[in-house]
């Protein structure tokens, strides 16, 4: 580690020389503590005393005769003479909790065998991505109790089979860097660098992810950047001050109540970004997607305050840094602001994420399917508004876990009117979100028309498949998901305008819309009724076409609608698409060109 760029927040590597590391005389523990009196390892048979060294503001000690998943912490005197016990912020496995020790744990000797995956990845900006978003300890449980959990392997042979048959090509875990409540589902951790031990080993997660690869799937981790749990034992007041929290409670503390990071610091900035690569370069995750990037860009996530310029600084190194190191890999910003240009290049003046969540389309796309159907009328051009900023960015559409939980409903769950009216608005939602332009992100259960809130405790409904209704709807969605992996149309041109076209979109009275996609030689069109009536005769015009060929009509009775598949619903005449659709209702169809 480069003592210069760690200080100036240019560091990645911090974790190869911070931690504890197997050496020669036995396991050599280094910390970083400029404020603490003294620093000691405790471990099973008592405290062994640390020697400050470099330039005084670290403590090491070797101690021999360990071995890996010996466990310990750090005892951390303070200069008014009390002191904390802190497991280690660099320590790369811990004990599962309530117990908060930190585990010696040598990373060396996996073999990953993805080589092939690894040397062909990307952001995949021309290619489908379709994000399936999963809290590990909740998907699917073993028992019945709430820490009846699959290991990480074990999940590896569950999760690859449901992914290929499902549709979904990558895998985003919520936070699995260690944390103490279960509540909090990740975010706010106290081991940075070490996978919870709810779900196994490290090795046991190296193996999950190299499975996954060898299937094709790329995997996503949810990384927290800006702020950490207020434990005792974590990095709060590491050395009796404010090592990585802002020293101010009205900056300091988060409205999660958990301690934010001080950016402007540039050995938090070497922490993070450490964080950061470690992940990817030790354990091969593809993407990281970077929570509540707001708050990092203004004061407390509000514009009123201002930016904070260190921070952005910050992360404008940072996602720089990680895109050199990592070849192919994603950076994903969860960001509801309209702050400019956080997916283009840092060399353009951008924060150079790859992907942005597009967090106004999820809202008033939601929104319109919560409504009466008569007052879809007046929020008609809710749904034309995301394509008048959408070129601003490039954009990922998420239905994510942020959506199901804290008495907002799921998302099958928001669509207005009883039980059976909710299923034909799911269908026509899904295809709306397939058919517009950016990459999808689906939270796990959405598949299936999961009705009750997700709840960490408890593996998704999956019992619901056994009514038909749940089940039509899991296989329109599995064969929506194959149409947009296997057709160009739906991605190959995502952020470019000549991608997409609007068909029509002027039709507030009947609330009908048309869309065209384009992409890798392939055309597709789409129409959409989001209204409770049957619309007749409804034409459009396509440019440039030759024939068409349905694809896919949500109101098919295979999908518990109410059409047959032998009844026909379209014809097609000097470039002219006419349809009668269902209330509820989406077609999908194949462009030929002319």
């Amino acid at each position: 580690m480069d003592m210069y760029g760690f200080y100036t927040g240019q560091s990645f590597d911090a974790y190869t020389f911070l931690g504890a590391h197997p050496a020669d005389a036995g396991w050599i523990f280094r910390a970083f503590a400029p404020a603490a009196a003294h620093m000691s390892v405790l471990l099973d048979d008592g405290e062994h005393g640390m020697e400050r060294c470099y330039d005084g503001n670290f403590f090491q000690v070797t101690i021999p005769g360990l071995q890996a998943g010996d466990t310990y912490e750090y005892r951390v005197y303070h200069r008014d003479g009390g002191y904390t016990d802190h497991c280690d912020p660099y320590g790369f496995e811990m004990e599962l909790r309530p117990a908060h020790r930190s585990v010696l744990c040598d990373l060396a000797g996996f073999k990953f065998h993805d080589e092939a995956w690894m040397s062909r990845r990307s952001p995949g900006f021309s290619a489908p991505v379709n994000i399936y978003e999963m809290h590990v300890g909740s998907w699917r449980k073993p028992g019945e109790e709430p820490a009846d959990w699959y290991s990480y392997d074990e999940l590896g042979s569950l999760l690859v089979p449901y992914m290929q048959e499902t549709g979904y090509n990558c895998v985003e875990f919520m936070p699995i860097s260690e944390y103490p409540s279960d509540e909090s589902w990740g975010y706010q951790g106290t081991g940075f660098f070490a996978p919870t031990r709810r779900y196994g080993s490290p090795r046991q997660l190296m193996q999950l992810i190299d499975t996954l690869h060898a299937a094709n799937i790329a995997v996503v981790l949810d990384f927290v950047p800006v702020h950490f749990a207020g434990d005792d034992y974590g990095l709060k007041m590491f050395d009796g001050t404010a090592l990585y929290e802002y020293p101010h409670g009205d900056v300091g503390v988060s409205e999660w109540g958990s301690q934010n990071f001080m950016h402007s610091r540039g050995e938090v900035r070497s922490f993070l970004q450490s964080a950061a690569n470690y992940w990817m370069q030790v354990y091969h995750f593809d993407g990281i997607r970077m929570d509540a990037i707001s708050r990092i860009i203004y004061w407390q996530g509000d514009p009123a305050r201002g930016e904070n310029g260190n921070a952005i600084d910050f992360l404008r190194v940072m996602t720089k840094g990680l895109k050199e190191r990592n070849a192919g890999c994603a950076l994903y910003a969860e960001d509801s602001t309209n702050y400019p240009k956080v997916t283009s290049p840092v060399d353009d003046g951008g924060l150079g994420f790859d992907y942005k969540w597009d967090l106004g389309w999820m809202h008033d796309t939601l929104e319109v399917l919560q409504s009466d159907p008569d007052q879809r009328r007046d929020k008609y051009h809710k749904l034309t508004f995301s394509m008048m900023y959408y070129w601003n960015e490039k954009y990922i559409l998420p239905f994510s876990h942020d959506e199901v939980v804290h008495g907002k409903a799921t998302i099958l769950q928001k669509m207005n009117g009883d039980y059976e009216g909710k299923f034909p608005q799911g269908r026509l939602l899904y295809m709306y979100m397939m058919v517009h332009p950016g990459k999808k992100l689906n939270f796990m259960g959405s598949e299936i028309g999961q009705l009750r809130e997700w709840d960490e405790k408890r593996e998704q409904d999956w019992f619901l498949r056994k009514y038909p209704l749940h089940d039509s709807f899991y296989h329109y969605i599995c064969e929506l998901n194959r149409h947009y992996l296997t057709n160009p149309a739906f991605y190959a041109e995502d952020y470019s305008q000549n991608g997409f076209e609007w068909l029509d979109c002027a039709q507030e009275e009947r609330r009908l819309y048309a869309i065209l996609r384009r992409g890798g030689g392939r055309r597709i069109a789409a129409v959409f009724n989001f209204s409770e009536v049957v619309q007749e005769n409804f034409t459009v015009q396509i440019p440039e076409a030759a024939g068409i060929e349905v694809l896919l009509y949500s109101d098919w009775q295979r999908f518990s609608g109410a059409t047959p598949e032998t009844e026909k619903i379209c014809s097609f005449a000097d470039g002219k698409l006419t349809c009668t659709l269902s209330p509820f209702s989406a077609l999908l169809v194949s462009v030929e060109t002319a």
